[in-house]
């Protein structure tokens, strides 16, 4: 059976302008190939770098990948250090790349808390790519759904209290502004690798009407075919909002 030429058959006027990714089976990867975890994390650095690449060339708007979450600490602690120190090397390495090539890098979460080395990395990386005008890649760092919506009714409680807002004035755009998400657009699309069928505490909130993907493949395997298959698989969806079908 031939395989489909998904990149002749999407088309570039319904790409999804927003693209979410939780980036899934790093560890489940290597423990097949008798490697340690680690091994798979690194491995999939390459896949980061051609998805990164392949949304750019196509004119996606927007990437948001899942790096590291607030549960994730809760992993042992070699690995953690493994994983900060990545960071830092994959900073080090692609950010003059994504520079180049115009794209602007943000974070999600509350990257402050990470180790010196990691946040010197991250706000050199930000600093360097603010004013570029091309993709605007995310990557959640530290980041925990739940923890994000607690952070901004802290904040409005704070503004009312402080007589900066009033109760009634609250609705969804002025909850939105106090998101780590404040100025993008909600994912049109979430893929999510490793054949996991959960959302696992990700932008909650953002995803209301999201359409969701799961590929079957581990993160280090997912490739730019994959992606292209998920692109074209979301051109076929009929998106609704709540109202009534618009196809014919």
């Amino acid at each position: 059976m031939t395989t489909p030429n998904y990149r002749q058959l999407i088309k570039k006027d319904k790409l999804p302008r927003h693209i979410a990714i939780i980036m899934d089976g790093n560890g489940r990867w290597a423990k097949r190939r008798f490697m340690p975890r680690t091994f798979g994390h690194r491995a999939g650095m390459s896949s980061l770098k051609q998805t990164v690449k392949t949304c750019a060339e196509l004119g996606i708007s927007y990437l948001t990948v899942f790096a590291f979450s607030t549960e994730n600490w809760k992993r042992p602690q070699d690995e953690i250090s493994y994983l900060m120190g990545l960071l830092v090397e994959y900073i080090d390495k692609e950010i003059d790349e994504l520079h180049q090539n115009h794209i602007h890098l943000q974070v999600l979460g509350d990257y402050r808390s990470l180790p010196v080395d990691s946040v010197q990395a991250i706000d050199l990386a930000l600093q360097k790519t603010a004013a570029n005008q091309g993709m605007v890649f995310n990557i959640a760092i530290n980041y925990g759904a739940r923890d994000e919506i607690i952070k901004a009714v802290q904040h409005l409680g704070a503004l009312i209290k402080q007589g900066q807002l009033e109760p009634e004035d609250i609705d969804e755009y002025c909850f939105s502004q106090a998101l780590y998400t404040k100025g993008l657009p909600d994912p049109d699309l979430l893929i999510r690798t490793a054949g996991e069928i959960r959302v696992s505490n990700f932008l909650l909130w953002q995803i209301a009407y999201t359409e969701l993907w799961f590929s079957s493949l581990m993160w280090p395997e997912f490739n730019q075919e994959e992606l292209l298959k998920a692109i074209w698989e979301f051109q076929q969806r009929d998106r609704r909002f709540g109202g009534l079908t618009q196809q014919k």
